[in-house]
């Protein structure tokens, strides 16, 4: 299927591993310009380089997405590069889950930053630029815990159902522009952050997947490239009439739509 992303500029926060690095890949097979940030430069250059590899124009960005100045920073080298932003895929974060009494106020502070204020930040520094062309895609990575949250799962779930409500919000104010807002809201994938739990754990990659996939009824945990492709989709004309939705990656395993 032709998804008309060819010529088209992606943003994607978080870039350099796991579903950021996935979507940036799948994106640039489809012929799209790729824009990605993430904290350490190296990592960045690294990731950067491979996607080169797939005959894209490519440009990686050492930013921190919870500080403003950093977003600031990525957006406009996006644009002095590209001239436009038509796909921003708000991918940054971390799982953060632990008992109430366990938060702290910096806690809170830091996941709020990281997760909410850095999709808000990239979301309103990319707006006028979309406004201007006439249209784009806002892509929000969130979790199904936002949508139901469990207990020792803070400040995670609440970060994240905040990030659903900005999703309908700005769907239904932006959609008189041509911007499309949607969230992906995944459960358990493959990721750095398993790959060093696993490791500090001191047990393999299959022994730790199969102990997490247990309740999953699809019985294994997800791949970064099965959300790549989710993402593409929603960034693509095949999703020309989908804004304001949420769609759940998690292999069956939240009881909620």
């Amino acid at each position: 299927m032709e998804l008309g992303l060819k010529g088209k500029v992606a943003a994607i926060t978080g870039g350099t591993e796991g579903i950021g690095r996935a979507s940036a890949q799948r994106l640039a097979r489809e012929g799209a310009r790729v824009a990605i940030c993430a904290r350490h430069a190296d990592k960045v250059q690294q990731a950067a380089d491979e996607i080169a590899k797939l005959g894209t124009e490519v440009l990686g960005v050492a930013a921190d997405v919870s500080k403003a100045d950093e977003v600031e920073r990525f957006i406009n080298a996006v644009i002095q590069r590209f001239g436009r932003i038509d796909i921003l895929v708000n991918n940054a974060g971390t799982s953060m889950a632990r008992p109430f009494d366990a938060v702290d106020d910096g806690t809170w502070q830091s996941d709020l930053d990281l997760k909410l204020y850095g999709a808000i930040r990239c979301a309103r520094l990319s707006i006028p630029h979309m406004k201007r062309q006439g249209g784009g895609r806002i892509i929000n990575i969130t979790t199904v815990g936002g949508k139901q949250p469990g207990a020792n799962s803070l400040p995670t779930t609440v970060t994240r159902a905040a990030g659903l409500a900005l999703t309908k919000a700005l769907s239904k104010e932006l959609a008189p522009h041509g911007i499309l807002v949607n969230a992906v809201c995944i459960g358990k994938i493959k990721s750095g952050q398993h790959e060093r739990r696993y490791q500090r754990e001191g047990i393999g990659a299959d022994e730790y997947y199969s102990r997490v996939a247990k309740d999953i009824p699809l019985k294994r945990v997800g791949e970064a490239e099965e959300v790549a492709n989710v993402i593409a989709f929603l960034a693509s004309d095949a999703a020309s009439y989908v804004t304001g939705s949420s769609l759940n990656l998690d292999g069956g395993i939240s009881g909620v739509l």
